[in-house]
């Protein structure tokens, strides 16, 4: 079975705001199986993040970025706009 991955990429109003609740929902990201490879900012403007996690579980996977508690998170956490999500294999 191959291994299956979740990439995110959003812009946050300031990374420094974003970071502690983002650290913060990280239990919530394990129950879901994410595992985090690589949290990435872009060199020419550093509020531009983009998350690399392998997905253990692709519906848990799929539940979480759907679920209200995580666009609460989105939101608390001063993203901006709307994120671009892909599920990988």
């Amino acid at each position: 079975m191959s291994k299956s991955y979740l990439i995110v990429r959003h812009t946050v109003e300031d990374f420094a705001t974003w970071k502690p609740v983002y650290d913060g929902h990280v239990k919530v990201r394990d129950e879901a199986g994410l595992k985090e490879i690589y949290l990435l900012r872009n060199i020419e403007n550093q509020n531009d993040v983009t998350m690399l996690f392998e997905a253990q579980d692709l519906e848990k996977a799929k539940a979480f970025v759907e679920s209200a508690d995580t666009h609460d998170k989105m939101k608390e956490s001063l993203v901006v706009g709307v994120p671009e999500i892909y599920f990988l294999r």
